[in-house]
């Protein structure tokens, strides 16, 4: 079975370093690199299926965004935003992009890491050639933001593991249907045990801090920002959308198939936010975008 080299590269904030860990998948000489990020509480070990069924053609690179995972944690909560997480990529880039010529990357990003990949793939000089956007999109609903906001801050510790993946298990139900097993490796992959023998979720509860003192007006100006962002993009941009999305509305993603980039909408049926990725039809869906020349 094709295994991940786990790797590291320093990045800075305004508050100082960190260090941000990633899997890198794929021959490391391959010209063509793939960039897949997670969501606001996930790792880079939900690509693991994806990574495997693409590591022929791609060099892929799953990071842990920092403040999640294997990675470092950030001094000053309040920088836990986008524009932090997309600097950190640009350092990404540079260190796997080290030869320094022009080299073709495509981007795979789930919720937050479409927004990454929204804000890298917007700027003059992008590297990004091609952007799948998983379940995200400029205007996001309310209600799923603040269900989001309140499951981040929950500073929950389980007496086993089995009592934490069913957690993991009640509140990763819109992902929609997967095997016992596929359930097993969501919550292993997010969950690590304390000294105490307790077991929590594996990143930095300071991430709530930046959802916790968002207002309306701040609301509607990250807003405004995220449709100039996508207008700005250039690239081929594929959209999927659960179809059971609270998140990503119908409207928006018709929206966005026309404007900016005209994004290419898939719809996956019985799921919400957000699709995994780890099924064969799924990732059929990605390879199809991205392997194809044409697209």
């Amino acid at each position: 079975m094709i295994e991940a080299a786990i790797k590291s590269v320093q990045c800075i904030s305004p508050s100082g370093l960190h260090r941000m860990a990633y899997k890198e998948w794929g021959a490391a000489d391959n010209p063509n690199v793939l960039v897949c990020v997670h969501g606001v509480t996930r790792v880079s070990d939900d690509f693991d299926n994806l990574a495997r069924a693409l590591a022929a053609h791609y060099r892929v690179i799953c990071p842990d965004v920092v403040g999640r995972g294997r990675s470092g944690r950030l001094l000053n909560p309040q920088c836990y935003r986008i524009p932090q997480y997309v600097s950190d990529m640009v350092t990404l880039l540079a260190r796997v992009l080290a030869n320094g010529e022009r080299q073709s990357v495509a981007w795979f990003g789930t919720s937050m890491g479409g927004l990454i990949g929204m804000g890298l793939a917007s700027l003059p000089d992008s590297p990004v050639d091609k952007l799948v956007l998983n379940d995200i999109g400029p205007t996001l609903a309310p209600e799923a933001l603040r269900r989001i906001g309140d499951y981040i801050g929950q500073d929950l510790r389980f007496a086993s593991f089995e009592e934490g993946a069913a957690y993991i298990r009640a509140v990763s139900l819109s992902f929609g249907e997967h095997t016992e097993a596929e359930w097993r490796k969501l919550a292993a992959d997010v969950l690590r045990q304390a000294p105490d023998g307790s077991w929590a979720r594996h990143y930095d509860m300071g991430l709530a801090l930046p959802f916790q003192t968002a207002t309306p007006e701040s609301a509607k100006a990250d807003e405004a920002l995220l449709w100039a962002t996508y207008d700005a993009i250039r690239c081929p941009t594929l959209l999927v959308r659960g179809a059971d999305s609270d998140l990503l509305s119908r409207a928006t993603a018709e929206l966005m198939a026309g404007r900016g980039p005209r994004a290419r909408l898939v719809e996956i049926a019985a799921v919400g936010h957000a699709p995994t990725f780890t099924h064969a039809d799924q990732i059929a869906i990605a390879q199809e975008f991205l392997l194809n020349p044409n697209q």
